[in-house]
């Protein structure tokens, strides 16, 4: 058992993930203690021994599991390894905290839910950007009726970057959860989820802008995707989304939301500023921290009370920050309630399901239901 209100922490890969999202993050959270980190291959100027030499360190994951004073596992490799891993760890006692993308299929998602409940152990996804503060806003204007009933949602993750990525984002197949859709879709579909749960149906076109073609998503290499279009439709309320993944964006303001209702319409540009800040070297204590400058605050067309169209800035909501994944995931361990799970395997599992009917329909040209 650990002790009261203390839970020691072993990290599972020493990447950018673990370096820049995880363990300045477990500094920060009064009930989590670095205790050790897995890295397999330690170099000069890459080496966490050197950089945490007051923890323990392992060059493979089973002294880690096999150690009882370590209780939670973050995992921090390619998403190609997290289901044996994260399986493992639980049945070892562990909790778990599994960088996304979560697993590659929706079935594995279960099947490690499952398990985290019958060993009665915290499964929790890094699903870090349900806390971005553009998202926050675009949930305030939901919840207070601003905009109306949703029409339309518009949600985008747009880049210029003709080079392919040389990381797992580049060189896995989708099958393994690598590639655009399972990196950054997994993003754009864990927040329309939040916002609207799973759709009636969904329809996608992948595609390969760097070379100028459509693709499939197929096993084969030169089908696998760079960029999506798809959408989803909530057939009880009319409601469309449209998800944009690109790399061949040439903009100056990279378009982020654009949502239309019956009361209104909000348009965000420029992605939420916590990524580059941390890679930047800020500290998540630093004042400025997740806070966007004016200039980049969406637009607010309303309808007045005497029925005139009306523009006005409308400014991000006050950053909650990525502490709150930590702090949501640390009181689940304290309570053992899965009610306080921040991102719950079975809400992961779900997206999934998403994911995977977006492959169907890619490459088979129908709509499906997930």
């Amino acid at each position: 058992m650990a002790p009261s209100n203390k839970f020691n922490v072993g990290i599972i890969g020493y990447g950018l993930s673990a370096k820049v999202f995880q363990i300045p993050f477990v500094a920060l959270t009064e009930s989590l203690v670095l205790h050790s980190i897995v890295q397999r291959s330690p170099s000069p100027g890459n080496s966490a021994p050197e950089d945490h030499p007051s923890v323990k360190h392992f060059t493979s994951i089973e002294p880690m599991l096999a150690d009882p004073d370590v209780h939670v596992i973050i995992i921090s490799t390619p998403p190609n390894t997290h289901f044996e891993t994260a399986r493992d760890a639980l049945r070892n006692g562990k909790h778990v905290l599994v960088e996304k993308p979560f697993v590659p299929t929706s079935a594995q998602a279960e099947e490690l839910a499952a398990l985290a409940a019958e060993k009665k152990r915290v499964l929790c996804v890094y699903q870090n950007r349900r806390w971005d503060s553009d998202f926050l806003t675009v949930q305030k204007l939901i919840r207070e009726g601003t905009l109306g009933r949703m029409v339309e949602f518009e949600t985008h993750f747009d880049r210029f970057r003709l080079e392919k990525p040389t990381t797992w984002k580049g060189q896995l197949s989708m099958d393994q959860a690598g590639g655009v859709l399972y990196d950054l879709g997994t993003h754009l579909l864990d927040q329309v989820f939040v916002l609207f749960g799973m759709p009636t149906s969904v329809s996608a076109k992948f595609l390969d802008q760097r070379e100028g073609r459509i693709v499939t998503g197929g096993s084969d290499e030169s089908q696998q995707p760079d960029s999506i279009a798809a959408v989803l439709t909530y057939a009880d309320t009319g409601l469309l989304v449209h998800v944009r993944i690109s790399v061949v964006s040439v903009e100056t303001k990279q378009p982020r939301f654009r949502i239309r209702g019956t009361k209104g319409s909000y348009q965000k540009t420029f992605l939420d500023p916590q990524e580059d800040q941390l890679r930047g070297g800020m500290a998540a204590t630093d004042a400025r921290f997740g806070k966007e400058d004016e200039s980049r605050y969406g637009r607010l067309c309303y309808v007045t009370e005497d029925g005139k169209i009306e523009e006005k800035v409308y400014p991000t909501t006050e950053p909650e920050t990525y502490i709150k994944i930590f702090e949501g995931f640390a009181k689940a361990l304290e309570t053992g309630n899965e009610d306080d799970i921040p991102v719950p395997a079975s809400q992961a599992a779900k997206v999934l399901r998403i994911i995977e009917a977006l492959r169907e329909s890619a490459k088979t040209g129908r709509d499906v239901a997930p």
